[in-house]
């Protein structure tokens, strides 16, 4: 694996395991069930929610594919980037949840009736379209400021590095809840939600600066 793969599948385990950490319907579910389910019935929940967060991951990637051949394109991507990673930290710093995520959520499982764990985290997931959001932005994030390319020898060492720091976060969820005998408790999740939201706002601000200070100097992000 050359360098270019390994810093993306680094940025991609990253990025999956900050992006798992806000409160949403997996966590959720994990802090409902885990306790009297076990530790085994959360790593299927968990394997079922990566997988449908790595399809998410990947269609973002599928959307930027040719964007940045423009200047003007790039710079605009910037921009809503910045906007978006502002309101999404706005949204995890004060736990409110994406608007349509729990009327999509139920809609989801309504029409599905998953049976188990793996199905049950896959269509909660499939059911929070704010990660999809969340998704664009952090790519558009990336590839804005050539951190990861959107070639095959970048997009899938990052996608692979999404799903295993996802894994990683909610197993230790799971084992927190179904072992750790209350050492994981809603509060605790709560504060690490808002630290992301804060995170995200910091990121923000680097982006909202850039910008800023290329339009200053009366140029535009080069590709």
């Amino acid at each position: 694996m050359d360098t270019q793969s390994l810093v993306a599948a680094l940025l991609g385990w990253v990025a999956g395991f900050v992006t798992s950490i806000p409160g949403g319907p997996i966590n959720a579910t994990l802090m409902a069930e885990g306790p009297r389910r076990g530790f085994r019935w959360c790593v299927f929940l968990a394997l079922g929610a990566v997988l449908m967060e790595s399809v998410y991951c990947g269609i973002a990637f599928a959307g930027f594919s040719s964007f940045f051949n423009s200047h003007w394109i790039h710079a605009a991507i910037e921009l809503v980037s910045f906007l978006l990673m502002l309101w999404l930290g706005t949204k995890y710093l004060r736990g409110a949840p994406i608007p349509g995520q729990h009327r999509v959520e139920h809609f989801v499982e309504e029409t599905f009736h998953p049976h188990t764990a793996f199905w049950t985290g896959f269509l909660r997931v499939l059911g929070n379209p704010g990660l999809l959001l969340l998704w664009l932005t952090v790519i558009a994030t990336l590839l804005s400021r050539d951190w990861i390319s959107y070639r095959w020898g970048s997009k899938w060492p990052f996608i692979a590095g999404v799903a295993g720091g996802g894994m990683v976060w909610f197993s230790l969820v799971g084992w927190g809840v179904s072992r750790g005998r209350g050492r994981l408790s809603p509060r605790a999740l709560a504060r690490l939600s808002q630290a992301s939201g804060i995170l995200l706002l910091l990121v923000a601000a680097v982006v909202g600066y850039r910008l800023v200070e290329l339009l200053a100097r009366g140029r535009t992000p080069g590709p």
